[in-house]
């Protein structure tokens, strides 16, 4: 096996981009979470998102109309979830798994005309100085905006949890739902807002795969990140920056498997291919062993204002 056909630079450079899409879907989920709702149907948002990306992204020659179409449809396909749980009061975790089986069916339904084809993406950003900066410039420096953003939305979902009143609201919503309403807070609103954002992020994950990394349409091309994003929010014991910690952690096992395997490695391709997902296992399985916790109490249970 030849370790010298592996680049440092290339390596760190692609984590950034394999993270991103889940990354996107994991911080969504979080802030879901975080609200007292546990959707199961981010593999189908992400894949929905996907589709209509790709489609709209296609048929307009730029990508940018294209994410904005895949977070709003993914947004409207998670608040179908959203009315289902919390006005209707459906089981949120048998309602999640028929989200996901729905968008993987309607994604393949849309996506059939447009096997083949090949999308616009996005350039990579000219940050000048900094880009130019030795090794460090082509690592870190030389994406393109929605690397950056998903970045930035970390960073911006912490504070909003941690310095906001209505971020406050929102973990009091997840924390104690009951004691939430009766402070006169909205809690079915609050949460049909998580799950939008939620969704949306989703779609960005998704049209992220379609527009950036592939970039084309492939059924079943999100290939279990949604499950992967899922993981990875108990994995960061619902804390936006080890969201970001495991969603690239994740990706760098993608990337590494994919250098082994181009490097020749001497390991059979199926165990390299499933390795991000035992790897994954292995990590929640380690965490629960250690009794690691921190999920909001009133997580999955359903909320009616007459209880």
């Amino acid at each position: 096996m030849d370790f010298g056909s592996i680049s440092l630079v290339l390596l760190v450079a692609s984590v950034m981009v394999s993270a991103t899409p889940i990354l996107l879907a994991a911080i969504g989920e979080m802030v879901v979470e975080r609200s007292g709702v546990l959707n199961l149907g981010v593999e189908g948002m992400m894949i929905t998102g996907a589709v209509v990306g790709f489609a709209v992204g296609v048929n307009t020659g730029s990508a940018w109309p294209g994410f904005a179409a895949a977070a709003l449809a993914s947004a409207v396909l998670s608040l179908t979830f959203g009315v289902l749980t919390q006005l209707f009061l459906s089981n949120q975790v048998a309602t999640g798994l028929g989200l996901t089986l729905f968008g993987l069916g309607l994604s393949a339904l849309i996506g059939k005309p447009y096997e083949g084809m090949k999308s616009p993406t996005l350039p990579k950003l000219d940050l000048g100085p900094l880009s130019d900066i030795p090794v460090l410039g082509r690592m870190v420096f030389s994406h393109d905006l929605m690397v950056y953003l998903s970045l930035a939305l970390v960073a911006a979902v912490w504070a909003f949890l941690k310095f906001t009143r209505a971020g406050l609201i929102l973990r009091a919503a997840g924390e104690n739902h009951d004691a939430a309403h009766a402070l006169g807070y909205k809690v079915v609103r609050i949460r049909l807002a998580a799950i939008a954002f939620g969704g949306a992020c989703a779609g960005l994950g998704g049209a992220y795969l379609s527009l950036v990394r592939v970039p084309q349409w492939t059924e079943g091309m999100t290939a279990g990140a949604g499950w992967i994003a899922l993981a990875i929010v108990v994995f960061a014991s619902w804390r936006p920056w080890w969201v970001l910690v495991g969603a690239y952690l994740f990706g760098g096992v993608t990337v590494l498997q994919l250098n082994l395997q181009a490097a020749g490695a001497q390991v059979p391709v199926a165990i390299l291919s499933a390795s991000p997902y035992l790897v994954t296992i292995l990590v929640l399985v380690v965490i629960s062993a250690r009794g690691v916790h921190g999920a909001p109490a009133s997580l999955g249970r359903p909320f009616h204002a007459s209880q």
